[in-house]
């Protein structure tokens, strides 16, 4: 299933793993160093799962890695709800829950589309 032309999701989801990356070194510059290493895994794991699905080996492969993705995209968007709600953390910047909400929205549609095959 590998396709090595540009990938809208793909880039998107590496896009948002720096993304993660740069608000978690805030984090753990605060020495807040749980929650970093919480929304550093889920926050990167959205691209490593989409990354992972151009390589599936079937339909439902694939079907699954982006489920997994959903997942973890969920997860990373409660860590963010997390931090912009405690007082304890820095808020996180806007960019994080739009574009979160955004490849969730393509995440749900590869997978609708998917198994419609």
């Amino acid at each position: 299933m590998r396709n090595d032309k540009e990938n809208l999701i793909v880039d998107k989801t590496f896009s948002y793993a720096l993304e993660i990356i740069d608000y978690t070194e805030t984090i753990r510059s605060l020495h807040k160093y749980e929650m970093a290493a919480q929304l550093f895994k889920s926050g990167t794991s959205i691209g490593a799962n989409t990354c992972e699905a151009q390589n599936a080996e079937s339909n439902a492969d694939f079907i699954h890695k982006f489920k997994t993705a959903a997942k973890e995209a969920d997860e990373t968007g409660y860590w963010v709800r997390l931090c912009k709600a405690s007082r304890h953390y820095p808020d996180p910047p806007t960019k994080l829950k739009t574009e979160l909400e955004a490849i969730i929205r393509i995440i749900s549609k590869i997978i609708s589309s998917s198994k419609k095959k």
